[in-house]
C-alpha cells in the first residue's frame, strides 16, 4: 500500500538482495502442515526486518503526496521468466493482464493495488502478479481504479466491481467465459477487496470463489488496537487520517463498505486474510476475520511472525513471502472448479 520514496525503495531492494544470497529453506518447514503459517521469523526475514527498524516510517515526518504518487507510479520489472503481459481497458479503466507460463487464461484473478486510495498503479505490483500467477497457475488482472482525492469514494470501488464484472466474461485471449474468478488486493487494495465483494453481493452481481485479502485497511473510523501500539516499520500512523480524509472526503468513516470490519459477511464464498505480526493495520485483519467468522463464512486468517505490511511484495521475495504466495495459490486450487 505504502511505498518509501524511489531512493528508499532502492535500499529495500539491496537490502533483500545482500541478505538473499545467504537463503536457505526453512528446516522446520518440512514439519508443518501445509499451508501453515511459520511459528517464528526465518533468519533471512528478521535480519531484514531489524534493517527496517533503523529507518524512518513513511509519514512520519512529512506527508509527502507527491513523492508517494511518483514511487507507486512506477512500473517494477518482473523477475519470473516467461511471463507475459497484454494491456486491455475496461471500458475507461486501465488494466493488465499477467499470464505465467502454464498458467489457465480461464482462471482469472483481479488484483486491486494499495497506496492509501490515492496512489499506486498495476505496473507497481507487476513482480507480485508474476509470482501469483506463477505459482497458481491463473490468470492475473491488474487495474488501474479512480484514485482520491480527485475521485472519492465510492468511484474507485465502482471501477473494482465493474472490472470483476468484466472478467467474468473477459480473459487474455478476448471475450470468454471464465472457470472461476477470484478478487485479491493489499492494504487500502486490501480493503476495496472486501468491499467489492460485501458489494457485489449487495448489487445481485456474480461473486468470486473466494477472495484474498493482505494487510487490508479495513477500518477507516482508526479504531484498531495495534494503530496505536505496533511501531510498523513501513508507514506511520500519522498518515492514516490523511488518507481517510483524501478517500472519504465528508462521507461516514463506519459505512460498511468504506470500512468492510463492519460488514455483513452472511451468503459470501472463503476469505483468506494475510498480515505481518509487525504492522499497524494487524488488527484491522483480525477483526475482519471474527467478524466473517461470526456470519458463518469460512476464514483463514494468516499472522505471520515477524513480518511488516505487504512482506508478499517485496521482490525477491523473502522466505515468507515466498510461502504466503504459495498460501495464496493453494487457497486458489482448492477453490477452483475442476475442468
Amino acid at each position: 500500500m505504502f511505498p518509501y520514496s524511489t531512493a528508499r525503495w532502492a535500499l529495500v531492494v539491496c537490502l533483500l538482495l545482500t541478505g538473499w544470497a545467504a537463503a536457505q529453506d526453512d528446516p522446520t518447514a518440512s514439519k508443518r502442515k501445509p499451508g501453515q503459517v511459520p511459528e517464528q521469523v526465518s533468519p533471512e526475514g528478521a535480519a531484514y526486518l531489524q534493517r527496517l527498524m533503523k529507518n524512518a516510517p513513511f509519514g512520519s515526518e512529512q506527508f509527502d503526496f507527491e513523492g508517494l504518487r511518483k514511487g507507486m507510479g512506477t512500473r517494477r520489472p518482473i523477475s519470473v521468466d516467461g511471463v507475459q503481459t497484454r494491456v486491455t481497458k475496461i471500458d475507461e479503466i486501465p488494466a493488465e493482464w499477467v499470464l505465467a507460463p502454464g498458467a489457465d487464461p480461464a482462471v482469472r484473478l483481479l488484483y486491486l493495488h494499495g497506496g492509501g486510495f490515492v496512489s499506486g498503479s498495476g505496473g507497481f505490483y507487476l513482480p507480485l502478479a508474476a509470482h501469483i500467477s506463477s505459482a497458481a497457475k491463473c490468470a492475473v488482472l491488474l487495474v488501474d481504479y479512480r484514485l482520491a482525492p480527485e475521485h472519492r469514494f465510492p468511484a474507485g470501488l465502482d471501477d473494482c466491481v465493474s472490472a470483476h464484472d468484466w472478467l467474468c466474461s473477459h480473459g487474455p485471449d478476448g471475450s470468454a467465459p471464465a472457470r472461476a474468478t477470484f478478487v485479491a488486493g493489499d492494504s487500502a487494495g486490501g480493503n476495496l477487496t472486501l468491499a467489492t465483494l460485501l458489494a457485489l453481493r449487495d448489487r445481485k452481481r456474480q461473486l468470486p470463489q473466494g477472495v484474498i485479502s493482505i494487510s487490508p485497511a479495513a477500518d477507516l473510523t482508526l479504531a484498531s488496537k495495534s494503530l496505536k501500539t505496533v511501531h510498523d516499520p513501513i508507514i506511520s500512523a500519522k498518515t492514516m487520517p490523511i488518507f481517510r480524509d483524501h478517500y472519504l472526503g465528508d462521507q461516514k468513516p463506519a459505512n460498511p463498505l468504506a470500512s468492510p470490519v463492519f460488514g455483513d459477511y452472511r451468503g459470501l464464498p472463503p476469505l483468506l486474510i494475510q498480515a505481518g505480526e509487525r504492522e499497524m493495520l494487524r488488527d484491522d485483519s483480525v477483526r475482519v476475520a471474527d467478524k466473517a467468522k461470526s456470519d458463518g463464512i469460512d476464514v483463514k486468517l494468516e499472522i505471520w511472525p515477524g513480518m511488516f505490511h505487504v512482506f508478499q511484495s517485496h521482490d525477491p521475495l523473502l522466505p515468507e513471502g515466498k510461502e504466503a504466495v504459495d498460501h495464496i495459490a493453494q487457497f486458489i486450487q482448492a477453490l477452483t472448479p475442476a475442468k
